[in-house]
């Protein structure tokens, strides 16, 4: 009996707008090769990310459209190569367990880090597409469509709801008698230092020390102290699913004299044992009264 001839099986992403050039050829010399064609979608752990913009669904519908006949499986990304690799062979063996198969893989791709039992054939690209740069050159661009606007709302409600993290910090001076707030242009109130972490901050406590010279100068202060995390009620995410939290943290002043800067229009010292009064005054921003109630209770000598 003549064995059945191995379907070939393209392993990607296909992370772009449209199947560009490579994708096409890439495509048409499996099927050359091939009876029946395969397509493996990695499916990554994060969603609506710059480098995996596109969920398994619309890549799915992407392929369909130009190739109706084509399987098109899903397959999660794993920390493991030996899992990711076990896992691919039991995708395969479980929908077509009669079937031998053939991996495919451009350059860069799976081919280094599968240790599966199926044979592996890299195949050469047709010219250097570049997945990223074409994502980035229509990250910026506006269709007038309703298809467009109705996919930025299936993007958004896609998306795991996400809790973005802050710092803020409060600077003490003459034995934490005194505690050092800002003031932003567009606001008549005053709150502490502070403001959101960025990708690049190792910890938060680095992220605090980076906001505090950001917005009040190249102060010498002692290592920050942590003092407490809350869920700030921030009147720009009190509709949202999104929300806040921030990190507050205490240091004191060693050497330096602030300077208010960034968007701080202008800073002041202000004694602990009156924090409750500016707080009764409306002297304090709604979202960092409770901060400042809880420093006030802690360090305060006339509570």
């Amino acid at each position: 009996m003549t064995p059945l001839k191995p379907t070939g099986v393209i392993i990607a992403r296909f992370q772009t707008p449209s199947l560009h050039e490579g994708h096409l050829e890439l495509i048409r010399q499996v099927k050359q090769k091939h009876n029946r064609l395969i397509i493996v979608l990695g499916v990554s752990p994060v969603k609506g990310s710059r480098k995996n913009p596109l969920d398994y669904y619309t890549r799915e519908r992407m392929i369909k459209q130009l190739f109706p006949e084509i399987i098109v499986l899903p397959l999660s990304d794993q920390a493991d190569d030996k899992v990711w690799s076990r896992k691919m062979d039991e995708l395969l063996s479980a929908n077509f367990p009669h079937e031998s198969f053939v991996l495919y893989g451009s350059r860069d791709s799976f081919i280094p880090y599968y240790s599966g039992r199926y044979g592996t054939e890299a195949l050469p690209p047709v010219k250097d597409y570049n997945a990223t740069a074409l994502r980035e050159a229509v990250s910026d661009k506006v269709f007038d469509t309703e298809e467009f606007r109705a996919g930025i709302i299936y993007n958004t409600y896609n998306q795991f709801p996400k809790v973005y993290p802050t710092v803020d910090i409060a600077v003490f001076r003459h034995n934490r008698t005194e505690v050092l707030l800002g003031r932003k242009p567009a606001e008549n109130a005053w709150r502490l230092p502070g403001g959101f972490t960025d990708p690049e901050d190792q910890s938060f406590d680095v992220a605090a020390r980076r906001e505090l010279q950001e917005e009040c100068g190249q102060l010498e202060t002692s290592p920050m102290q942590y003092e407490l995390s809350m869920q700030m009620d921030d009147w720009r995410y009190r509709s949202e699913v999104d929300k806040i939290i921030t990190t507050l943290f205490s240091t004191d002043l060693v050497f330096g004299e602030p300077q208010a800067a960034d968007d701080i229009a202008a800073l002041r010292w202000v004694p602990v044992n009156q924090i409750n009064t500016l707080i009764a005054n409306g002297e304090i921003v709604p979202v960092h009264i409770p901060l400042l109630e809880k420093l006030a209770e802690k360090y305060s000598t006339n509570a």
